[in-house]
């Protein structure tokens, strides 16, 4: 069913509605129904669940579902119903993220961008009375107008990160939601929200394709804007202007970080899809403008047929013939294909001039722009592998034997590397070479060279290393780009997510320009390329004080610019970062989300030293293309990222900056608390315990921990064990967001009145503390601490001494055992007590901080329940011999762990229900045919198991919805 909405936002159900006695009751626990049946009294709680309201309320949904006045269907019903409210709710967000998705107010927004971009070109300020002055003749202003639209400025970037948390079909309807003139009351009628099974990398593709051409329609419209005033100002000259201010990209099947499953095959024929993506979007809009351009239209339905030829021969794996096969086309036919957008530029400029309207005419500039923009893809591409995987080909090609980790040998193998760049030379890459490479960097920039060669000659490919700690790594990239003749074609880019590399990035990029080589590599590309990530470094160094590392870092590296007289170079500042205040998305707004990556302080300081850059930013998995998830969303994002791409860079007076001394010591307080977190064994423990098992698989990417076949599970001892995103959605589903809040207390708790100053008078400082605003209203130390004690046998042992039936005290009694076995209980306690502490200092300091919604809290308690049923339900399992290494104690704690669907498999095939009773005639007398089956232990052990799993499942999907992105 889905959700009604109250006035406050909070769902409410009304006596009237057709909702069971059971489920008005449960909702009745959160106070969100207006009353329960009358007569309905419960039995005060055991005194140990008294002091925690989440264990309260889970003990009397247990105690409704064993007295018979609710079923696991009532509780169904009232999970989809919190859920629904919630899809609501982050629908509602959505539609106001962006600055709202009306088509009037985008395009009164977009005029407004012009009018920026025509007052900067023309200088335009205002006098003492008030009067307009443009001190630039209309010739200069041309100049101006042509510098600020002809070079890239921005570049929205999509990404393949595992947030693809729930059903296409959810995602369709929440951006249809989000961009309805009025907000809906009622939620799809859907039973479950979440993914029938984990999206394949061609199913991510398919969804970030549709993104960027979604985005790409947006940019047209902005493109129509900025041309038809250009016309209207310059009418002689706008027909040579070819605007690219603002660009997408993908790395959706280009990145092999960590990653086997991506065949350089798969990156060609993606490769190539986007490109033909580009050519049947140019033929198509050239047909739509009405133009007479008949051999340019040819001619691109030649292009657009041989690259369909092209990716029907892509070879599907390493497979020699099929692999010739296609070498024949992508070779033999790359000019059919067309490698330079610049072979259609006469053609293009030819069907502007002589078009017999003026519409006609601008439709072809802004196809021109688009295609210009974008070159031969529907996007700019990224590559990306992990810094090992270069030392290890490096180490196989020029026998490098020393590690680059150790700092011992830093400057050797720096003097190696430089004296290996000296002497490099180019070797001939073709498909041949690129079947047998078993280096995965050497085979990754192979594949780039025959992007440049066969599918895009201009393009630059940008090439990015995560993990980069020195500056060894650079060069070695280089080495190997030179190695393949391709070092003029891509963009060597470090990422800094660790607190070593945000706190030792400069000295990284130091290393590297010390050398001549990466200095005339820079000169050459007219790039340095910088990734920041925001994943990692928030759930290691606290989100809040990775943005302080960040901006820190930017400003060192301009610094060295000026030292080393490179401040000619453009720099491109990407940050990659989530949707979630955990990973460094925003959470009221999109314009304070750039505002609060990208600094105007920052921006200021570039433009003061004259040093051009380029902002990038992610748009990743499921969650980041809902942005674009419609052309109202796309168009409405596009206008804010605009909006804040043309915005004159200016100092503004802000506390942040002005008492440098406080933010240093506010978020190294932050950071330090946060790492003490991150060490402290009972984190590790209460991430892994259970919480892997609350989440769905959200993306094509390996999982770095597997719990499938028939051993324990590898207990999780560090957070490094785990990929950022769970790390980060575990969090989220234990009610207890750290890595946003941890250590907030303890800065603040330092300097009380100045973070109250800071609160009220810093606009950089506000927009910091909103991840914090947000990240308290999803978290609850109660909701937390009812996980601990799930975890303490001693909590079991209690509820053993409080229960007067005897049957459940032995079942109480062996899960106590159980948890003794796991030994989580006193690190845990321990660590608790260093969250709570922190939490209480913070509370002290700001009162006033947002509280948990009440309906997440009922949904956290109801899964306690669920919980706490699963595991008595376990021990009433019967007892069986070892099935290879499923014994019964590596089933129990795998039951505790929460990994349900694979004990059922095992527990399946050693207790199988079954089948039908055969009719046929045997010719003697029947025997028994279903008395040996254990049809009674799947009817009243394992199913109910597997359909209280289903509902946790859902209930994390409903608590996601409420925070509004996964991870």
């Amino acid at each position: 069913m889905a959700a009604a909405h109250s006035s406050s936002g909070s769902p409410l159900i009304a006596k009237g509605d057709a909702l069971s006695a059971g489920a008005r009751a449960i909702l009745a626990m959160g106070h969100l129904h207006d009353g329960a049946e009358e007569g309905d009294e419960y039995s005060l709680p055991p005194a140990e669940v008294t002091g925690n309201d989440v264990l309260s309320t889970a003990w009397r949904v247990s105690t409704l579902l064993e007295q018979d006045k609710a079923s696991l269907a009532d509780l169904q019903t009232v999970i989809r119903h919190l859920r629904d409210d919630a899809f609501l709710r982050r629908a509602t967000r959505l539609h106001r993220y962006p600055g709202g998705t009306s088509s009037s107010v985008t395009e009164d927004r977009l005029k407004g961008v012009v009018r920026q971009v025509l007052d900067t070109a023309f200088g335009r300020t205002s006098d003492s009375d008030g009067d307009e002055v443009s001190p630039r003749t209309a010739t200069e202003a041309l100049a101006c107008f042509r510098s600020e639209l002809e070079r890239t400025q921005y570049a929205a970037v999509f990404t393949a990160h595992p947030t693809f948390a729930v059903a296409n079909e959810v995602y369709a309807a929440l951006a249809g939601y989000a961009s309805a003139p009025e907000p809906q009351d009622t939620a799809p009628d859907l039973l479950t929200h979440r993914r029938k099974a984990p999206p394949t990398l061609e199913e991510e593709f398919t969804l970030a394709s549709a993104a960027i051409l979604r985005g790409r329609d947006a940019l047209d419209r902005l493109n129509v804007e900025l041309l038809g005033a250009a016309r209207e100002t310059w009418p002689d000259a706008w027909s040579t202007i070819i605007p690219r201010p603002i660009i997408m990209t993908s790395w959706v099947g280009y990145d092999t970080d960590g990653r086997t499953d991506i065949g350089w095959w798969d990156t060609l024929r993606l490769r190539l899809k986007m490109k033909l993506f580009q050519l049947q979007r140019l033929r198509q809009q050239i047909a739509d403008s009405g133009v007479e351009a008949s051999t340019l239209m040819s001619r691109l339905s030649r292009a657009c047929y041989t690259v369909e030829a092209q990716i029907a021969a892509c070879p599907k794996n390493a497979d020699a013939d099929a692999t010739v096969e296609f070498a024949t086309l992508i070779v033999d036919h790359k000019a059919d294909a067309i490698l330079d957008p610049a072979v259609l530029g006469d053609a293009l400029q030819d069907a502007i001039d002589t078009a017999t309207s003026p519409e006609a005419a601008l439709s072809v500039a802004v196809a021109r722009a688009g295609f210009f923009a974008h070159g031969m893809s529907a996007s700019h591409s990224h590559t990306r592998l992990n810094a090992t995987q270069l030392h290890n080909v490096i180490r196989q090609r020029l026998r490098f034997t020393d590690d680059p980790a150790d700092p011992a040998h830093r400057r050797a193998l720096l003097a190696h590397i430089n004296e290996a760049l000296e002497n490099v030379s180019a070797v001939p890459v073709d498909f041949g070479a690129l079947l047998v490479e078993q280096a995965s960097a050497a085979r990754l920039m192979m594949t780039v060279a025959q992007i440049v060669k066969h599918i895009d000659s201009t393009t630059l490919v940008r090439f990015l290393i995560a993990e980069t700690e020195s500056g060894y790594t650079l060069l070695a990239a280089l080495w190997l780009a030179k190695h393949f003749g391709i070092d003029d074609k891509i963009e060597i880019s470090p990422l800094f997510e660790t607190r070593e590399a945000l706190m030792g990035g400069a000295h990284i990029i130091e290393e590297a320009l010390r050398s001549p080589h990466w200095r005339d590599y820079l000169r050459k590309t007219g790039r340095l390329c910088l990734q920041f990530g925001y994943s990692d470094s928030g759930r290691y160094v606290g989100q809040l004080a990775a943005t302080y590392l960040i901006e820190r870092l930017r400003l060192k590296i301009l610094d060295l610019l000026h030292v080393w007289d490179l401040e000619d170079v453009e720099v491109v500042l990407f940050d990659t970062h989530g949707e979630s205040v955990g990973r460094g998305g925003h959470p009221f707004r999109l314009s304070d989300r750039f505002a609060y990556l990208s600094p105007m302080h920052v921006r200021a300081k570039f433009a003061e030293r004259g040093v051009k850059y380029r902002e990038e930013s992610a748009f990743q998995g499921g969650d980041g293309y809902l942005l674009f998830g419609t052309p109202e969303l796309a168009a409405a994002s596009v206008v804010t990222i605009a909006e804040h791409t043309f915005e004159p860079a200016r100092r503004h007076d802000d506390p942040v900056y002005d008492e440098p001394d406080f933010s240093s010591d506010f978020f190294s307080t932050i950071a330090d608390a946060m790492t003490g977190l991150v060490a402290d064994p009972g984190y590790a423990d209460v991430l892994g315990a259970f919480g892997p098992s609350l989440i769905d698989k959200t993306g094509s990417r390996p999982a770095a921990r597997q719990s499938e076949g028939g051993g324990a599970t590898p207990r999780i001892t560090h957070p490094s064990q785990l990929r950022a995103i769970p790390n980060n959605a575990i969090l989220q589903q234990l009610g207890w967001c750290a890595n946003t809040i941890q250590g907030l207390g303890s800065a603040a708790r330092r300097h009380p009145e100045t973070f109250e100053t800071f609160r009220e008078g810093s606009a950089r400082f506000r927009r910091a503390l909103d991840f914090a605003a947000h990240a308290l209203a999803h978290s609850d130390d109660q909701v937390l601490r009812s996980v601990i004690w799930l975890l303490d046998p001693g909590y079991w042992l209690d509820r053993a001494t409080a229960e007067p039936r005897s049957g459940k005290r032995e079942r109480y009694l062996t899960v106590m055992h159980d948890l003794e076995k796991l030994d989580f209980w006193a690190d845990t306690q321990s660590m608790f007590r260093r969250i709570q502490e922190d939490h209480l200092a913070l509370r002290a300091v700001w009162p006033e901080a947002p509280i948990i919604h009440p309906a997440e809290k009922l949904l956290h308690a109801i899964r306690i329940a669920l919980i706490e049923k699963i595991w008595v339900l376990a021990t009433q399992i019967p007892f069986f011999m070892p099935r290879g290494n499923f014994t019964r104690d590596v089933m129990m704690r795998r039951i505790l762990c929460l990994e349900i669907p694979s004990v059922l498999r095992e527990l399946d095939a050693i207790f199988p229900r079954g089948g039908s009773k055969l009719d046929y005639n045997f010719h003697e007398p029947a025997g028994p045919q279903v008395d040996n089956s254990y049809s009674q232990e799947h009817d009243e052990i394992f199913q109910p198991m597997q359909e209280m799993f289903q509902m946790m499942r859902e209930i994390s999907v409903a608590l996601m919805h409420g925070i509004g992105a996964f991870g």
